[in-house]
């Protein structure tokens, strides 16, 4: 398991971050709407843990995943 100062995992939190950032942007949703849309899928996190979580970076594959789907990305574009 890397550890969570590896450079490597550094980078690909910060590429998970900035993923999520960009489709939220792109798609127009602010933390308090995403947290509106997983509340629909029976995930409950507050719109300041969202901030939090998304800002840190450190957020689990799974995370990512409903919040794509709550939002309604359906295909990425990763380079």
């Amino acid at each position: 398991m890397a550890r969570k100062d590896d450079p490597q995992t550094v980078e690909y939190e910060a590429k998970a971050k900035n993923l999520l950032k960009a489709e939220l942007k792109r798609k127009g949703v602010t933390y308090g709407h995403l947290a509106e849309k997983l509340a629909s899928m029976d995930i409950h996190e507050t719109e300041r843990n969202l901030n939090n979580k998304i800002s840190r970076g450190g957020f689990s594959a799974a995370f990512l995943l409903q919040c794509l789907r709550a939002i309604g990305v359906h295909s990425l574009q990763l380079d």
